[in-house]
Parts: C-alpha cells; structure tokens; sequence
C-alpha cells in the first residue's frame, strides 16, 4: 500500500462500520448521519449489531431494506465519531480508474485492497455496477469502494466465486437517488418491492404483500419473524440470560458468543458434533517458569469440577466442554458461573505467580 493510500485509509477509517447478525457479518460506511450497506447484510432483520473505531458494539435499527438494489440503510441510536466524512462522488467513472476497498472479509477488521475499474457500467440484470479488480471476499460485502480521492463512488455488493478478482460495486449515483427517494418518505421502516420497485412503507403492509403490485414481499416477513433461536441454541441463551448476560450484543452468529466477564474474554461455540466449548483465554506461556506453570496446571486440573485447563499453541485456557444432549439449564448455569467467575483469577494468578503473557486479541474484534 502507497503513502498516499495508506493516508486515505487513515482518514476514511472511523466511517467504516462493521455489521454483524445470527446469520452473518459484513461491512458498511457513514454517509450523512445514516449507515449505509447491502440489503443481504443485514438479512432481513430490523436490528443487527454495529460497531466502529470509536464505537462498541450496539444495536442499531434497520429503517430501509431495498432487495431490488441490495441495499440497506441502519439508524444508529448513538451518534458515531468521525472526524473526515465520506461523500459521494459526483465525477462519472471510468474504465481504467483506481480504486480502494474497505471492509471486514472474514472478520478481518479494516481490511484495504486496491484495484482499477475493469468495466464502469456492467449490467448484471436490471441493474448497472461498477466491475473491478480489487480483491474483495465475503465480509466486504456493504463497504464502500473509494476513488482516489477519497469519495464513495459505490457500494461492494458482490464476487464472482472462483473468479480472478471480479467484483462488482453498486454505483454512487444509484444509491444518492435510493437515499433521495427514502428521504421524501420522511417516515422508517421503508422497504422497496423487488417487483413493482416502489417504496412501501413496511405499516401498509398487509399479509406480507405489496400493496401496489402484490407480490410476495420476502423481506416483510423475515422483518415480521425476526431471529428466534430453538432447540440447543435456544438453551443455551437461555442460561446467559439468566446468567445476566446480554445474550443479543454477545451474540457472533447463531451458534458463537462472546462477552467479557471482568478482565476475561469467554468465547462460547457450539460445533456440528455437538459439543459445545465455552472457555477463556487467560495467559500466553513465558520463556520462563515453564516447568511450574505445567505442574502448576496438571496439579489444579485434578482439583476442577466440571472445568480444565488447557493449552493451545502457547495460550493458556480455561473451558468448560459439554456435550449437547447432555446440557441442562441447571447444570449449565452452575457450570458457566464457575467459570464466569475463575477465570478472571486464574489468569491474575498466573500473570501475578508464573510471570505469564497477557493474551493477545485482535483490537477491534
């Protein structure tokens, strides 16, 4: 990446936001006070969980959900800092130019590419994207793609899978009259008809048709039945609840959490085969005292109820493993509250003790 890119990215950075729901994750960017991404991203639900360099993760309210041009706009409900606004291009673009991705692709925060527009008006359908070959993967889906100065001109929306970089972005001017057309609306809870590509405002809505052309409105129902969990899963936000928990802001995808407990971080994954594996990283080995931490963890291995100590890599671990068909809520509460509770000492007594590492995490995870 060049000075200057890099310089860019700097600026443009706080507008960048990350979008995470039970069913996915992607990416979205600030554009006058509205978060702006792809309908897919937010998949068909009125709330998803956003989050920016200057903002923790929140829930956030989904006000347009336009299928026909995947795209969605979020309300944040706290104001989000950002001190270089993003702004739409008003210069048409051409074949040849440069161009900068930003997004989160596989949950690897931040990430830029740069490329050239392969081909500035490439119709897929009935509508009209820029082609590029910036690499972009699932996860940059919603950001935006920038000019070399800076500006928006479109939104990355989708791959060709197993192609050679083929991306393509919706442009700039098709969302400033998507965003033109929801605010003469003055009203939330706006979606487009992927048939008649009328807005329609999501009260009007009768029976999950539209009431200008009636067809089926798939994003209306999925709006109306939001998430709800079951069986397994269901259980197991039931006890995090119960465990006071805020089971939605914790929630990675419809079978990972995550929260913090104290000084601790508790991942909580549920697996095809049926385990489930809640634990916290508490430490990293040090070049030192290893014998000691090693006995040291046998020894309180032999002690543990329901909880052990492992390591991977050179990281410390404190989990508590069950498998499913043998989880009770009874169980479960008593389990995860023990560990909820020793892992934040555990980790102070091998830091404190065994001169152990802090454990390494991704800042923006």
């Amino acid at each position: 990446m060049n000075t200057a890119t890099q310089k860019m990215v700097e600026q443009t950075i706080e507008s960048i936001v990350q979008i995470t729901n039970p069913y996915g994750s992607g990416s979205g960017f600030l554009i006058d006070g509205l978060i702006i991404t792809n309908s897919h991203v937010v998949s068909g639900l009125k709330e998803v969980l956003i989050s920016t360099k200057t903002l923790p993760k929140t829930l956030a309210s989904v006000i347009y959900d336009d299928p026909a041009y995947d795209l969605a706009f979020i309300h944040s409900p706290i104001p989000i800092e950002h001190k270089n606004p993003l702004v739409l291009s008003e210069i048409p673009v051409q074949d040849g130019d440069g161009v900068i991705a930003i997004g989160h692709p596989y949950g690897l925060n931040y990430s830029t590419t740069e490329g050239i527009v392969s081909k500035a008006s490439r119709l897929q359908g009935e509508v009209e994207y820029i082609q590029f070959d910036a690499a972009i993967n699932p996860g940059n889906s919603g950001g935006p793609l920038l000019n070399e100065s800076a500006e928006v001109i479109g939104v990355n929306t989708f791959i060709i899978q197993n192609s050679n970089n083929l991306g393509f972005a919706l442009p700039a001017y098709t969302l400033k009259e998507a965003l033109n057309q929801f605010s003469t609306k003055n009203h939330t809870n706006v979606i487009r008809c992927i048939s008649c590509k009328n807005l329609i405002l999501e009260e009007a809505i009768q029976n999950d048709y539209c009431p200008k052309c009636g067809t089926k409105l798939e994003v209306a129902k999925r709006r109306r039945e939001g998430y709800k969990p079951s069986g397994i899963v269901a259980l197991i936000e039931k006890i995090l609840g119960t465990l006071g928990i805020n089971v939605t802001l914790s929630r990675r995808s419809q079978r990972s959490w995550r929260f913090e407990s104290i000084s601790s971080r508790i991942d909580i994954n549920y697996y095809d085969n049926g385990i489930i594996i809640a634990d916290s990283a508490l430490c990293r080995i040090p070049q030192e005292n290893i014998e000691s931490i090693y006995n040291y963890l046998l020894s309180e291995n032999t002690k543990l109820d329901w909880l052990q100590f492992s390591i991977n890599e050179n990281t410390v671990f404190l989990s508590y493993v069950v498998v499913d068909s043998s989880l009770s809520e009874e169980y479960g509460i008593s389990s995860l509250r023990k560990l909820f509770d020793s892992a934040p000492l555990y980790q102070k007594l091998l830091l404190d003790r065994f001169k152990a590492l802090e454990p390494k995490f991704d800042e923006f995870e």
